[in-house]
């Protein structure tokens, strides 16, 4: 009893119950109210999954109207759902919650799990051999199965919404950390999770969740999660727990999130299906809450993201259609340039979006002097030069030089990745000397330094490390150290094993970088802007403003330097962020007025 009790003041949502199904009213069929019907499709040959066959099915509301774009729920582990006599009664709980208005006209899908079938039939709906690689597995896999087989084709012969907030997820168990796997990867296309005793746990590396979710930029998903304190717990882990880590992480970020816990029970659907139809109004109500965050756990050192984003500010087109854009940088004015490689010409953005080409050349990298002139890399022209922006003046600095970005000291001196080479360079441009400073980095190319210019930080783009040096008075490059390690995109070639976390891409794709006064290192990778403290630890990662494109490089900007713009591929996007994490010193300090 006294556990009973703390659970309910420590959880919100936490119940005490007996571990029995309870047939929820609007899980009974009701008189006069209109039923859908439900299609068998046929079975389903995967590409994204090549070599497996599902049933399937779909059920459609008697209110669809052609007309009139229906939401769409897709459920895991399908046949479960859709059994009349079951758990859960989906198409006897739509019929009511479509009738009564608690649930808006919604297809719903029911997927079986893939099965190989050269390995014979599979014994039963639950036993498809391909279903915990489906399931388990982290990355956008079954999100592409999803969008580019399943739902073109119930789009062959029914209309359904493209706003992700009319597209729900729903599965249990491995089937819930499916759903929230897809969703979780493609926000944009869905955007309700419903998750009941899900396996959050290390079947396939699944509870590392907890901890991407509290370093990851808010995702546009509302989730309801369902768990009990009789769930597994066993070698992959406890799944109470884990479901508990799930709600607190989600709740930490501000998600619209609903945890219901109750005692008793097993690793069955018995109290997810009692409650599955409050779980479905509560899910699809109207009502969007105001963003909750509570920081008082945080110690007084975290940068946390809560600590450098602003609530309601995303990121937003600066500069579209270009060619190719690069070498993002800023002046003291708050003035923003960059380069379209295949203008060519260099860009001055004002404060108040004023845009001018001060330059036909195109570069790389771009960084300001002391001097006031801008030094740019140019790989095609293997040089550095130095470009007067009131002119558009370009001057060479060194020749024989495969730059690819550049920082410039206070003294002048400048640090430059030569990709091609794994070498990053010294170039002094008093004496127009150039000399090897490191050699070994697999991809060398982000290149910026800390406040106090001490230290010199590389990004490698072939691999998982961001490099940082010690800068000595001389200019040279001392403790050499892979310091900061970045996030890398799951490898979809690659071997999923079960009980193991998945296989990682060894590249980040580890690009262009800036600093802030806080000691913050902001790095353009294939997952989007990864964020590092000054002790090296992960703040967070902001996904990438635009998908399919890649994200080349990033700076600070602003008469504030409140600012953070990226170039990715043919558009710069930039977001507001809080002054306290944004006040920035340039490579070279603040330039002069221009």
């Amino acid at each position: 009893m006294f556990r009973s009790l703390l659970l309910a003041l420590v959880l919100p949502f936490a119940a005490v119950a007996a571990d029995e199904w309870t047939l929820h009213p609007d899980a009974a069929e009701k008189p006069g109210v209109p039923k859908g019907s439900v299609v068998e499709m046929q079975p389903w040959d995967s590409k994204i999954f090549p070599g497996t066959v599902r049933n399937w099915s779909v059920y459609v509301p008697a209110q669809y109207e052609a007309a009139n774009p229906a939401a769409i729920m897709f459920f895991q582990d399908g046949h479960g759902y859709a059994n009349p006599k079951g758990d859960w009664r989906v198409p006897t709980v739509f019929d009511n919650l479509i009738a009564s208005g608690d649930l808006p006209v919604t297809i719903a899908v029911f997927l079986n799990p893939g099965h190989d079938r050269t390995k014979g039939a599979a014994k039963n709906a639950w036993s498809g051999n391909n279903r915990s690689v489906e399931y388990n597995s982290l990355g956008d896999a079954y999100a592409r199965f999803l969008l580019e087989e399943i739902l073109p084709e119930v789009e062959k012969q029914w209309t359904v919404s493209q706003d992700p907030s009319m597209r729900a997820l729903c599965g249990s168990s491995s089937g819930g950390i499916c759903a929230f796997t897809a969703a979780w990867e493609r926000p944009n296309a869905f955007g309700k999770v419903l998750s009941t005793i899900g396996s959050f746990v290390n079947l396939r590396g699944g509870d590392a969740y907890p901890s991407l979710i509290r370093k990851t930029e808010r995702k546009p998903i509302r989730v309801f999660l369902e768990d009990s304190s009789g769930d597994l717990d066993n070698a992959f882990g406890n799944w109470p727990l884990a479901n508990q880590q799930m709600h607190a992480a989600l709740k930490y970020m501000g998600y619209d999130v609903r945890f219901d816990y109750v005692e008793g029970f097993g690793h069955n659907a018995k109290h997810g299906g009692s409650i599955f139809p409050d779980a479905l109004k509560w899910l699809w109500r109207k009502e969007v809450p105001a963003v909750e965050i509570n920081t008082k756990g945080d110690l007084g050192g975290d940068l946390t993201l809560h600590r450098l984003l602003l609530e309601g500010e995303g990121w937003q087109p600066v500069a579209e259609g270009l060619g190719f854009a690069d070498a993002p940088c800023a002046d003291d004015q708050g003035n923003f340039y960059f380069s379209d490689m295949r203008a060519p010409g260099i860009f001055r953005v004002a404060p108040d979006g004023t845009k001018t080409q001060i330059s036909k050349e195109a570069a790389s990298g771009l960084k300001f002097g002391l001097d006031g002139l801008l030094y740019a890399c140019q790989g095609t022209k293997k040089r550095i030069a130095s470009i007067d922006p009131a002119t558009g003046t370009a001057e060479t600095v060194v020749e024989d030089v495969l730059a690819n970005d550049l920082v410039v000291l206070r003294s002048g001196i400048i640090y430059v990745t030569e990709t091609a080479r794994k070498q990053v360079t010294r170039i002094d441009p008093k004496t127009k000397t150039k000399t090897a400073a490191d050699l070994g980095i697999p991809g060398p190319n982000g290149i910026t330094l800390s406040p106090d210019q001490s230290t010199l930080a590389v990004s490698d783009y072939h691999g998982a490390h961001v490099w940082t040096f010690r800068v000595d008075p001389d200019g040279s490059l001392s403790a050499k150290a892979p310091y900061m390690t970045m996030r890398r995109p799951t490898d979809r070639k690659g071997e999923w094993k079960h009980n193991e976390p998945p296989p990682y891409q060894p590249a980040s794709q580890g690009d262009g970088m800036i600093s802030d006064t806080s000691g913050r290192y902001y790095v353009a990778t294939a997952l989007g802007v990864q964020i590092f403290d000054p002790t090296g630890r992960l703040c967070g990662v902001l996904p990438k403003p635009s998908e399919g494109k890649p994200l080349t490089s990033c700076t600070l900007a602003g008469r504030r330097r409140e600012y953070l713009y990226v170039t990715c591929g043919d558009v710069i996007f930039r977001r507001k962020l809080q002054a306290e994490g944004s006040l920035f010193h340039l490579g070279a300090a603040l330039t002069p007025s221009l």
